[in-house]
């Protein structure tokens, strides 16, 4: 399963995996690396396996636990209601009567268990550190707990609502947030920090080709059922990390042959007002442009979806979003709370389960996109549903929440972090 290469995007040159290898050492200019496959045609393996049945394109080195998978299904309810003939439904959450069962009811868990199937005898005795606005933090807390994987989350305080579990999480998973008003970004910095103590080990964010490629099992999910690429891919955006990761593998799918020649184009979206990359994008752009950051903790306290308030995402780098959508002819739209409310509603209403914020987003941007004839009735499209099915799990489900070993300050420094650290790894 290991036998790889990895590529530097900006310049093309091939390397060997050091094992955790997040950047290009000998690289120039900002770039992610991207994992080359020597298997070309995609084997899908048995579906007991749940996203390790795409092993062929994922860089671990073992299968943990009762992994979970996306699943794919053609929509005809929410379809017919919106004009479209051919809309598949690519769904990562709880929702046993169709054969998904990820009980953080987030698609974060294709991330968290492809990343940690990537840890190696090297990393053994490492804690993983992870930074996350909310639905990441859970699905890692949940897969490490299962799997006796050290695991330190780094969350703002205003969102650790989100880390709501089906049983107790095991010891070795703590939790350290930034106080009530931070943002994901502070989170981030904490992680940082962290990182620069010994014994502590990165998890690398969209730099981690485990993460893009666990979460690119969307794409594979969507291509194998629907027998073809798609036309066009919808998904809401915080990072954008989900739709490179769809990019990704559709370059794959395009040296498989077997599924067609077209690129899907990306359709993604952001929550009004929190829009930097919609903003960047609407100028052609490659740069984020200046944001204050007490107005962007300010915006993104205002969205309804705060999983997606990412204020330095992988967008101008090489292989980020912005080479993703120019290269699939693809687009950004901004969506307002009311919009995804109304298309939360629709969702469920349709097709019989509730989806988070987040999705709803994603749906509200296909509904633009029809109203302003981006799409056209039959061409292929796939909705990247990306958690749902929470409602319906709470109502069978007694849940337990983690809660913060410490809570930094807004401010917080080096040595803050550094006093804290030392009483934690005696814990």
């Amino acid at each position: 399963m290991e036998n790889y290469k990895l590529m530097n995007v900006a310049d093309g040159r091939m390397f060997d995996d050091q094992g955790w290898t997040l950047d290009d050492p000998q690289g120039q200019t900002p770039s992610l690396v991207r994992a080359i496959y020597p298997q070309k045609k995609l084997h899908v393996g048995d579906d007991k396996l749940g996203l390790y049945k795409f092993a062929d394109w994922m860089p671990i080195k073992r299968v943990l636990e009762n992994p979970s998978c996306p699943i794919t299904y053609k929509s005809e309810k929410l379809a017919k209601k919106l004009g479209l003939n051919n809309l598949y439904i690519t769904f990562s959450g709880w929702w046993p009567a169709k054969g998904a069962n990820m009980t953080t009811c987030s698609f974060k868990e294709t991330e968290a268990f492809s990343v940690c199937a990537r840890l190696g005898e090297a990393q053994k005795d490492q804690v993983l550190v992870v930074a996350s606005a909310g639905n990441t933090a859970r699905a890692f807390a949940k897969v490490c707990s299962n799997n006796g994987i050290k695991l330190l989350l780094c969350v703002p305080q205003d969102n650790i609502k989100a880390l709501w579990f089906d049983k107790p999480l095991n010891p070795c998973v703590k939790l350290i947030t930034t106080a009530s008003g931070s943002d994901y970004f502070d989170a981030i910095q904490l992680s940082n920090f962290v990182c620069e103590h010994e014994g502590f080990l990165a998890e690398g964010g969209a730099k981690n080709i485990a993460r893009r490629d666990g979460m690119s099992t969307t794409m594979m999910s969507a291509v194998t059922t629907i027998g073809r690429i798609p036309d066009f891919y919808f998904q809401a955006v915080g990072s954008g990390t989900g739709a490179i990761a769809a990019w990704e593998a559709n370059l794959r799918f395009l040296e498989d042959g077997r599924f067609g020649q077209n690129k899907a184009r990306l359709f993604v979206s952001q929550n009004k007002p929190f829009v930097p990359m919609y903003e960047a994008w609407r100028q052609d752009s490659r740069a984020l442009l200046p944001y204050d950051p007490d107005q962007a903790r300010k915006d993104a306290a205002e969205i309804c979806a705060p999983v997606l308030s990412n204020r330095k995402p992988p967008y101008g780098l090489a292989g980020g979003l912005y080479d993703a959508l120019k290269d699939t002819q693809g687009d950004i739209l901004a969506v307002s709370n009311d919009e995804a409310n109304a298309a939360k509603h629709l969702f469920e209403e349709t097709e019989g389960i509730d989806i988070y914020h987040a999705a709803a987003v994603a749906l509200a941007s296909l509904i633009q996109a029809i109203h302003i004839n981006k799409v056209k009735p039959d061409d292929v499209i796939m909705l990247n549903i990306t958690g749902g099915g929470e409602k319906h799990f709470m109502e069978t489900h007694t849940i337990h929440h983690l809660e913060p070993s410490h809570i930094f300050p807004i401010g917080f420094t080096k040595a803050d972090v550094s006093e804290v650290l030392k009483t934690l790894v005696k814990k």
